[in-house]
């Protein structure tokens, strides 16, 4: 039986960009009103440090969670909160995934001051983002567009926006809605049109594994529906090599037990068109969710889709 009814102190590790302190402070609320006494450690990380390259040129993903992995393995701090896209596919030994919240918008969120939508933008319009995902996906919908890298948090990337460096930016909806910027949202883009990242607006919570309290203290928070749809996500990720150096989309939805996963990968230098593959089967475990994202990956390499050597 769980131990949380005993109040635990508990230090978040968090980046301290607008958005990641947001999801710090959610956490912590959630923890408060569960009776655990809980406070902030706010750390500056290689991803946001490095700001004149794309992600997929300096080592991916991992490059926003390490700096938070060393103060939990220094017991400085005890959890860490994640946006699950950019958390590794393989956590390091002796790290755990103890928790999945409730999913926000998983949706890809048009943005921009002149234009209602990407149908609109003039041939050969400017659209800013720096993931790989993204950028194919605008190629696909719109082959005139001229894509330019985009990087910063997200206030900065809205001032580049809006100083005209970018006729559009492509960035995640969940983010712009949790810092009560939804009003910059001019359209969501169907998930159809673009397929979105795995694990997208949702929250995942790192512990150390041999911290079964932390984990205990955690349980409350998790919401399963999400959780066993965003590791079949994952999976798709993880089985494909993935990091953000890949052009891959995998995107899950769950209804009556019943979880439909679709996964999109396209090559950013051919003009080849995109590869797609789609399945649905019924997922009560993370096993089933797990294999459900591997039989997703086998299709789309079946299809021609080209996996990577997974980043150390």
């Amino acid at each position: 039986m769980s131990n949380s009814s005993s109040p635990l102190h508990i230090v978040i590790a968090t980046r301290e960009s607008r958005l990641a302190l947001w999801q710090a402070e959610h956490v912590q609320a959630l923890l408060r009103a569960q009776g655990h006494q809980v406070e902030l450690l706010g750390m500056t990380t290689k991803g946001d440090q490095i700001l004149d390259r794309s992600l997929s040129k300096v080592g991916g993903k991992g490059l926003f969670v390490k700096e938070l992995e060393v103060a939990l393995e220094e017991g400085r701090a005890h959890i860490a909160v994640h946006s699950l896209k950019d958390v590794p596919m393989e956590l390091p030994e002796g790290f755990a995934l103890a928790c999945v919240m409730e999913r926000e918008d998983p949706r890809d969120a048009f943005v921009s001051p002149h234009y209602p939508n990407i149908d609109a933008l003039p041939q050969g319009a400017v659209v800013g983002t720096s993931s790989l995902r993204r950028q194919v996906l605008l190629q696909a919908l719109r082959p005139d567009l001229k894509i330019e890298p985009l990087r910063g948090n997200l206030d900065t990337r809205l001032r580049k926006l809006d100083e005209g460096q970018y006729d559009a930016i492509v960035l995640a909806a969940a983010g712009l809605k949790r810092l009560g910027l939804e009003s910059r949202i001019r359209a969501a883009f169907a998930p159809t049109a673009m397929l979105p990242a795995a694990g997208q607006g949702a929250l995942g919570i790192e512990v150390r594994s041999d911290r079964q309290d932390l984990i205990d203290a955690l349980a409350p928070l998790a919401h399963q529906p999400t959780w066993l749809t965003v590791a079949a996500e994952r999976a798709v990720s993880r089985a494909m090599g993935g990091s953000c150096s890949m052009p891959l989309a995998a995107h899950g939805t769950f209804t009556g037990g019943v979880l439909q996963l679709d996964a999109a990968w396209g090559d950013v230098d051919a003009q080849a068109p995109l590869v797609r593959a789609a399945a649905s089967a019924p997922v009560t475990t993370l096993a089933q969710a797990e294999a459900l994202g591997d039989a997703i990956a086998q299709r789309l390499r079946a299809g021609g889709a080209r996996g990577a050597e997974p980043l150390n």
